[in-house]
């Protein structure tokens, strides 16, 4: 039997919400999907996520919410996040944050799914644990009651450091895919052990930006070198997503596709993954 699954990048404010709302319904029946994975650490005007939003991705049929470095952006979060075990925070945070980092759900035909949320080291926040020991331990600790199908959001700057993260995990699960910049990658492939692979997703949000935010004051921070709150860019969205067929006896991914979806765009174009 194989398993679809739709992997979504960073979902960025108003604009990304709104594509959503709009595409991800019509994607779920078109495609005939199993199982839905978004980052949403942007979704609250671009830095964080608050309870209402967490229901808001749950409630339109997203599976599990990954994150990474603005999962603490707002406050509430730190209350709220024991109690929605599908939203995640990085694995390799302090044991002492609330939350949990990795998650094991069941799809609506009984097929249990893993979710398993790293970030990175390069380029990010200091004093994070290495996210290399980090999934290892936790594999090694948790091997016996892991699903066959495991996903690992690697929400990372640098793109070598996901590309070593694929590499390390190829074999040991199902896709590893990544998350941060917002940038789509075009390196999306099988990698020889039989794990789905792309360095960045890219984001759910306004291309017409500096990485989802107001080009303005984007370019007032770079050329004036002033302190300038980003604001989420306004205007048309663009939905890019990565597909994922996985082998559910193997756990191993037997397809991988690139889309890309535009505010009011048809889905004819998706016509083959159907």
């Amino acid at each position: 039997m194989t398993i679809k699954i739709l992997l979504l990048g960073d979902v960025i404010g108003k604009p990304g919400r709104r594509i959503l709302e709009q595409q991800l319904p019509l994607l779920q029946d078109h495609l005939k999907l199993d199982f839905v994975v978004a980052n949403g650490e942007n979704l609250a005007g671009g830095f964080g996520i608050t309870l209402e939003l967490t229901h808001f991705l749950l409630d339109l049929g997203v599976d599990v919410i990954t994150s990474g470095n603005h999962i603490w952006d707002q406050r509430e979060t730190l209350d709220y996040i024991d109690s929605q075990p599908r939203l995640l925070r990085p694995l390799n945070y302090p044991d002492n944050h609330p939350g949990k980092g990795w998650v094991v759900v069941e799809t609506a035909a009984g097929i249990s799914i893993g979710v398993i949320n790293l970030i990175g080291t390069v380029f990010m926040q200091p004093g994070t644990a290495c996210p290399f020991r980090a999934v290892d331990r936790f594999l090694k600790q948790e091997e016996n009651r892991l699903p066959q199908i495991l996903l690992v959001d690697v929400h990372a700057e640098a793109s070598s450091e996901k590309v070593a993260m694929g590499w390390h995990l190829d074999g040991r699960v199902s896709a590893v895919f990544g998350t941060h910049t917002h940038v789509p990658a075009a390196d999306h492939r099988i990698l020889p052990g039989g794990s789905a692979f792309v360095s960045d997703i890219g984001m759910t949000g306004c291309y017409d930006s500096v990485i989802g935010m107001n080009t303005e004051k984007a370019l007032n921070r770079f050329i004036l070198k002033l302190p300038e709150r980003l604001e989420v860019a306004k205007g048309p969205a663009t939905l890019w997503g990565l597909v994922v067929e996985v082998d559910e006896a193997s756990g191993r991914a037997t397809a991988v596709t690139r889309i890309t979806l535009r505010d009011g765009e048809s889905l004819d174009h998706l016509g083959q993954l159907a």
